[in-house]
């Protein structure tokens, strides 16, 4: 990642009047700043970090618009706080993105004959329309930059990722690249379609059994693709990074070119009118725009290669499975550790998060964390992405609650878990909502639903017992996850706001309910779950679906109001923590059994 102090050092103040100069010499009126790169990840390489090195915001989503005159940030609820401790609020005016959006922000402030500039690779298609709606409202321009002017004031931009394409072995994707090449080539005849372009990295690394190292926690190399409907595909990534072995994994079949011949390719689809597949949510509207005006037929869905990557074969399960024990296994050490040294006082968030990964890294085929440790104590818990600094670094105090969200990459897996600890005594009002949560998290994992059911139709049995009681979350309660490949997925997940997406078998998604309370504690559980078929019963008229609770880490029993469970609920905990002993325990050095037999104990 890049060093925050590249990015907030001395020479921030002067960053926005520079592009503010050069804004005026390109006769703009202003720029858009979005926080994604060319292929809209959750993880973007330094290079593209434009957003942090204007604001400096560090954060996974967001967006700044800089005028001549004024200029505002725009954040998540998770955000909200973050936000004012990293960017200069005299500089940037937070907003809220829902409550106060750029649309309605451009619509207050510009005028008739404004000129809004914005780099078409960074931006899709639907974010184009609606900063072109908002700006034809008051009179004002969108304008697409040939090149982005806030590169032009970036001196020291440092160069784009140039880390090695590795090969991904069948033994553990479960299946050729030939095969799932072929695959998406017949659902491309199947739609009448000649061809797909791909601009999801981990679609690409999906499709053709690769990984790389290009951005931070997420095992991608960053490239665009072609597939067409032969099953050949055309590959524009940088060949400094292909080595022999890379080069014959991906064969003939596969074509490799520079990625600026990637235009290129765009316009002769067109020039052939071919109709092609592009998903308009995720591809940058400059291939869109390329493609339409050279003459495809532009067909605008899904990325072919989503729903297959989300379905995992049985293969990838089985590794899946394998990553959680180890994954486990080093929870339940910290867990272990946790419990003898956090009372002492000697142990502070990022001691914690230090400890944690060092004992995931003896885990074999682990490849690095997933996404960064969320370790909050106290009232850091109540903030949602919170991220521990040197400033903000508190100690594990007995009375609090502790709130520990992690995950690791792994050969065979992906892995994401939160567990919230009492340090000491817990209070009356953290036991009952710990419950509230508890309960909402047993629903969902003991759901049992018809085939066609949707994330959204299950995100209420998460809040129930929430909403019963005037509580509730602002996240959703469940994403997907990759195999071995991103920890946030799609198209799956579980969450209020509508998803059209269906369960299917195969799908891994997590199971988060929270609750929080600002400025004083926060509480999460979660576990990976997978979508599995389950036996039918008498008379069913539909197939019917369930969860398989993939993560094997103990739930602090310390926390659990008993009498607040009903017979089923206790019966699914107590069921939960004997496989977790009899899966970890033999695992673990007899301390750490000893301290496991304890945490796992019949409720």
């Amino acid at each position: 990642m890049v060093d925050a102090d590249s990015i907030t050092g001395p020479a921030a103040p002067q960053r926005l009047e520079d592009l503010r100069t050069e804004l005026r010499r390109r006769s703009l009126t202003g720029f858009v700043v979005p926080r994604s790169d060319e292929h809209q990840g959750e993880y973007v390489p330094p290079s593209a970090q434009r957003l942090a090195w204007l604001t400096g915001f560090t954060g996974s989503a967001g967006s700044a618009v800089a005028l001549l005159d004024r200029a505002a940030i725009f954040v998540d609820g998770r955000y909200t706080i973050q936000v004012r401790a990293e960017v200069d609020c005299t500089r940037f005016q937070p907003l809220h993105l829902v409550d106060h959006p750029p649309s309605r922000w451009l619509g207050e402030v510009l005028t008739r004959g404004d000129r809004l500039g914005f780099d078409p690779w960074l931006h899709t298609s639907d974010q184009v329309e609606a900063l072109r709606t908002a700006c034809e409202r008051c009179g004002a321009e969108l304008v697409a930059c040939p090149d982005n002017p806030l590169d032009a004031v970036w001196t020291d931009r440092p160069p784009p990722p140039l880390a090695p394409l590795t090969v991904h072995p069948e033994s553990l994707a479960g299946r050729s690249a030939a095969d799932k090449r072929a695959d998406i080539a017949a659902v491309l005849v199947a739609e009448r379609l000649d061809a797909a372009v791909l601009t999801s990295p981990d679609s690409i690394a999906w499709l053709l059994n690769i990984r790389g190292g290009d951005v931070a926690y997420t095992p991608l190399p960053l490239a665009f693709a072609i597939i067409h409907d032969d099953a050949g595909v055309d590959l524009f990534v940088d060949g400094r990074k292909l080595n022999p072995a890379a080069i014959a994994h991906l064969g003939p079949r596969t074509r490799l070119s520079q990625p600026l011949a990637f235009d290129t390719a765009l316009s002769r689809l067109g020039q052939q009118g071919k109709r092609v597949r592009v998903d308009l949510t995720t591809a940058p509207s400059h291939v869109a725009e390329r493609l339409r005006l050279a003459g495809a037929r532009l067909d605008r869905g899904p990325d072919p290669c989503l729903l297959p990557k989300a379905c995992k074969n049985p293969v990838e399960l089985a590794g899946c499975r394998a990553a959680h024990r180890r994954d486990g296994v080093a929870m339940v050490r910290f867990l272990a550790w946790l419990a003898q040294e956090a009372p002492g006082g000697g142990v502070d968030e990022q001691s914690a998060t230090a400890k944690l990964e060092g004992f995931r890294g003896q885990g074999e085929h682990f490849r690095g964390l997933s996404f960064p440790t969320i370790s909050g104590a106290g009232p850091n818990g109540a903030i949602v992405h919170y991220r521990s600094t040197a400033a903000t670094n508190r100690p594990l105090a007995s009375g609090q609650l502790y709130l520990v969200d992690s995950g690791a990459q792994y050969l065979d897996g992906t892995t994401d878990v939160t567990r919230t600890i009492a340090i000491g005594p817990a209070g009356a009002e953290e036991r009952r909502r710990f419950t509230l949560v508890l309960k909402g998290h047993m629903a969902l994992a003991m759901a049992a639903f018809p085939a066609g059911t949707t994330g959204s139709q299950l995100d209420v049995l998460a809040r129930r017992a929430l909403w019963a009681e005037g509580l509730d979350y602002d996240h959703g309660t469940g994403h997907g996850v990759g195999s071995y490949l991103s920890v946030h997925e799609g198209p799956q997940r579980v969450s209020k706001v509508g998803n059209s997406a269906q369960l299917r078998p195969g799908m891994i998604v997590s199971n988060e309910p929270g609750y929080y309370k600002a400025g004083a504690y926060g509480i999460r559980i979660e576990n990976l779950i997978h979508v599995a078929d389950l036996p039918a019963p008498a008379g069913a008229e539909r197939p019917l679906l369930g969860f398989e609770t993939l993560t094997l880490v103990p739930i602090d029993r310390a926390l659990i109001e008993p009498g607040r469970l009903n017979p089923e609920e206790t019966a699914w905990l107590d069921a939960y923590h004997a496989r977790i002993l009899a899966e970890i325990g033999p695992l673990v050095d007899d301390v750490t059994r000893e301290w496991l037999e304890g945490a796992t104990g019949p409720l």
